[in-house]
């Protein structure tokens, strides 16, 4: 398997992650959307990461489908719950933190003088993208609660989704944490680090 993608993009490195969870084989292809989209396209059309090359022509993408199939390939190790409450609240909490991202990357472009003419640039839609953000991180900080876990008693899918998505937000735009602190969330990011999976795929590397 070839992972296209760079870890600074919270959507590949949540499947990087998760592969090295797994123990699966794979290799990386850490293509930029800034500057190879070519490159990316050779794997999606679309010029977007994450893309996961099976081989014999066959490329999965979006991070949602590839962890799918990781998940199935992974059988009864799955990090997402398999059915009812457990993953409509795994589900909940990923999504929650997949749209904090997305907005995060909007309002991470939106600021970028490589992209939009500071001319251009729309305060009104920087403090929608930013309150958008602030309501997912609202709501990611209240489900933790003081559990370990977001559900049931081990790490799954939400726990690594949520760590991944808190983590790029403190890379990339910490004025948000300024105004939505997340000790729990916080707490969570900072424990899941210590593991091998977390510290191989480190932000620190960007920096």
């Amino acid at each position: 398997m070839l992972l296209i993608g760079r870890d600074l993009s919270p959507f590949v490195r949540r499947c990087a992650i998760t592969l090295k969870l797994y123990g699966m084989a794979f290799e990386r292809a850490e293509y930029s959307t800034a500057t190879q989209l070519d490159e990316i396209r050779q794997y999606n059309k679309l010029g977007r990461v994450p893309a996961l090359h099976l081989g014999e022509g066959e490329t999965l993408i979006d991070s949602s489908a590839i962890l799918d199939h990781l998940d199935e390939l992974a059988g009864d190790r799955a990090l997402m719950p398999r059915a009812g409450a457990e993953r409509r609240s795994a589900l909940r909490i990923v999504h929650h933190a997949l749209g904090v991202a997305d907005k995060t990357v909007v309002y991470t472009y939106e600021r970028n003088p490589a992209i939009r003419d500071p001319e251009h640039i729309s305060e009104r839609w920087l403090g929608r993208l930013s309150g958008q953000a602030a309501g997912g991180l609202t709501a990611l900080e209240e489900a933790l609660q003081d559990r370990e876990w977001y559900v049931g008693n081990s790490m799954t899918q939400a726990d690594i989704t949520a760590a991944v998505v808190y983590d790029f937000v403190r890379f990339m735009a910490q004025n948000f944490l300024e105004k939505t602190p997340c000790p729990r969330l916080s707490a969570l990011c900072d424990r899941l680090s210590e593991l091998d999976a977390f510290r191989e795929t480190s932000l620190d590397q960007y920096r």
